[in-house]
């Protein structure tokens, strides 16, 4: 599949990805989960840049979530390290390619030096304005919901907000995307059909793609054909094809 097949008039604002697989990879190839995973970094290069060559807006990236601290403590230390070094290695990546770094999730939980090598890209990227890139990490879409609540509940505890005034966009401001469009479509990885906590408000009206591919194996291409297979559904927010086909004359 080749970028010359896509709909540029069409093309999805958000793409978001669940990048499933790596450890399944490095078990096919007799080797131990983090070499699946410093291997999947080539995957996540090669879509990146295949996103901002077809003029996506934002993608993301689902990196690390809060239940991925659970797994044994020499796989999240290495993980950390090549995270640490991944975002230090690919930060003239994304300023060659014109990318801004955004990230979303519970960032207090990463590492010091983790924490402190993302921030420093997210400021040096901060006026690239051909795509954003927005990693998700030590993210929980529950966990960003309840946070949303706790935080509208003391503004209003705090008379700055009225209970009455509360509607779906006051929650949709107090996510962690608050500044970030939700997803057109919602990409998963390695066979598995399941969100796994990622994004849930935010994909309420997702297309979703799911892939045999292992995360390790997924260039622009798949990418590519995602996206031309995103182009070929019809969207109905609610309404039937007659009202969408009157709304398209």
């Amino acid at each position: 599949m080749t970028s010359a097949e896509i709909n540029k008039d069409t093309l999805p604002k958000h793409v978001a990805i669940i990048m499933d697989g790596n450890g399944r990879w490095a078990k096919k190839q007799s080797k131990i989960r983090i070499f699946g995973h410093k291997v999947g970094v080539k995957a996540v290069r090669d879509t990146v840049e295949g996103a901002a060559q077809i003029g996506l807006s934002y993608l993301t990236l689902y990196a690390f979530s809060s239940e991925n601290w659970k797994r044994p403590k020499k796989e999240i230390d290495a993980l950390m390290e090549l995270l640490v070094n991944t975002i230090i290695d690919e930060t003239k990546t994304l300023m060659e390619n014109n990318i801004r770094l955004q990230a979303i999730g519970n960032l207090e939980d990463l590492p010091k030096k983790c924490l402190q090598n993302l921030n420093n890209t997210i400021e040096k990227t901060s006026k690239n304005s051909q795509m954003t890139l927005v990693l998700a990490l030590s993210y929980s879409s529950k966990k960003e919901v309840a946070q949303a609540v706790k935080d509208i509940v003391k503004k209003v505890q705090n008379g700055k907000l009225n209970s009455n005034d509360i509607n779906e966009e006051t929650i949709q401001n107090h996510l962690f995307t608050q500044n970030i469009p939700d997803p057109e479509l919602l990409i998963r990885t390695s066979g598995e059909q399941r969100i796994s906590n990622f994004l849930l408000w935010q994909i309420a009206y997702s297309e979703l793609y799911f892939t045999n591919i292992l995360w390790p194996d997924f260039r622009r291409d798949n990418l590519f054909e995602a996206i031309v297979n995103y182009q070929k559904r019809e969207r109905r927010f609610g309404k039937t094809s007659e009202q969408i086909e009157k709304e398209n004359v």
